[in-house]
């Protein structure tokens, strides 16, 4: 596989075309941001430990019939993945309270959400992601409303199966992004990634934050909790 061009640049992944006009390769930087790229730092191991982490967890939801962008690790910080469609929304469930709805709400923080939230967000770092609907996504074509349909029906399907992993593992997913594209085939595919960068994860018995929250919080220890996380799930990062 040869890489060819950069493709695009987030603000902590790459993406590179290939040879192959299917197929791009994903590379997971050190580069960790917080508030739409206000506080940016590099923190050593960060893209390996990320890259290898979303590797164990898109293979889990392959298993529990969920379809991914991935196809196989090349590298330490490098993945091969289907080349999408991506719809420009994330698709944001709730467990539990934190983050932007504890804000926006005046609920406490860990408050259990039963049954759990669905939001979508609008990609946009300009414009700080704001909160849209279904209608906001038809209107402005970003999607249809049977991909809508099929992007909440998955994104709690990926709850179901990611909720009971983490709690074997001691862990509570609090809450979690997902992003969605169309592959060549119109169908409805899991893209980007799903790692301690976009979700939150807190210790079971003792709600210690195991997730990005630590560099956003000045906690410290970024890349240790997600290698802590990792270890307990069974993730082999040497």
């Amino acid at each position: 596989m040869e890489k060819r061009s950069e493709l695009y640049r987030g603000k902590a992944k790459t993406v590179f075309t290939t040879d192959d006009p299917e197929l791009l390769i994903l590379q997971f930087r050190n580069d960790t941001s917080a508030f739409d790229g206000e506080r940016i730092d590099q923190l050593d191991r960060k893209g390996m430990v990320n890259n290898k982490f979303n590797h164990f967890i898109m293979g889990k939801l392959e298993e529990a019939g969920i379809a991914t962008q991935l196809e196989a690790l090349l590298a330490d910080d490098e993945a091969l993945v289907k080349k999408l469609e991506m719809i420009p929304v994330e698709c944001v469930v709730r467990n539990r309270a934190a983050g932007s709805i504890v804000r926006r709400l005046g609920v406490e923080e860990g408050l259990v959400l039963n049954p759990p939230t669905f939001e979508f967000f609008l990609k946009n770092d300009a414009l700080h992601d704001p909160m849209v609907n279904d209608f906001h996504i038809i209107s402005f074509g970003w999607a249809t409303q049977a991909q809508i349909n099929e992007m909440k029906v998955l994104t709690f399907k990926v709850n179901n199966v990611l909720s009971a992993l983490f709690d074997a593992a001691g862990l509570i997913l609090v809450d979690y992004k997902l992003e969605f594209g169309v592959d060549a085939n119109g169908n409805i595919v899991l893209g980007d990634e799903f790692t301690p960068d976009g979700c939150r994860l807190w210790d079971k018995a003792t709600n210690q934050k195991m997730d990005k929250d630590r560099f956003r919080q000045g906690l410290g220890g970024v890349v240790e909790a997600y290698e802590e996380v990792a270890s307990r799930l069974g993730v082999q990062l040497a």
